[in-house]
């Protein structure tokens, strides 16, 4: 199969399959009259191998550490049930993050809703943000924000 072939029947781009290719988790074969790469059934179940990989949030180094293991004859499935475990409590975090900006937002949204825009007057950039005093933040973590961005 050519890229197009290959990308078509695991439903990805051709881009995706020259990438995968270039990092070095896909090793077609070359066809020395023409130059083009073939790839072979191995190769189309690799690539359903890393685009399942890829939904569960694995990056492109830790596929290619599982399937480093796998070649090597090691068992990656220890790995696995590990970089899931990590990816899952990541996420958990990045939503429980989310719904409390979420509900921030909404605070202040519903504060606004009927407040008058005010004007710049050079000492002021937007009298809703700064009139704003549901800040959670302490003052070692205020001090070091402005510090860091100044």
């Amino acid at each position: 199969m050519k890229v197009n072939e290959l990308a078509t029947k695991v439903g990805v781009t051709p881009d995706t399959v020259r990438f995968y290719t270039r990092v070095g988790l896909l090793n077609p074969s070359k066809n020395l009259d023409n130059g083009y790469k073939n790839y072979g059934l191995a190769d189309q179940k690799r690539l359903v191998f890393i685009v399942k990989s890829r939904h569960l949030g694995f990056s492109v180094s830790e596929i290619q550490e599982v399937i480093g293991m796998s070649n090597q004859g090691d068992s990656p499935c220890c790995r696995v049930r590990s970089i899931v475990k990590d990816r899952l409590n990541e996420a958990l975090r990045t939503i429980d993050e989310l719904q409390q900006l979420a509900e921030r937002m909404q605070k202040a949204a519903d504060t606004w809703k009927d407040l008058p825009d005010g004007q710049p007057t050079g000492d002021s950039v937007c009298s809703l943000i700064e009139m704003w005093d549901d800040i959670e933040l302490d003052h070692l973590s205020l001090k070091k924000f402005t510090e860091t961005t100044s």
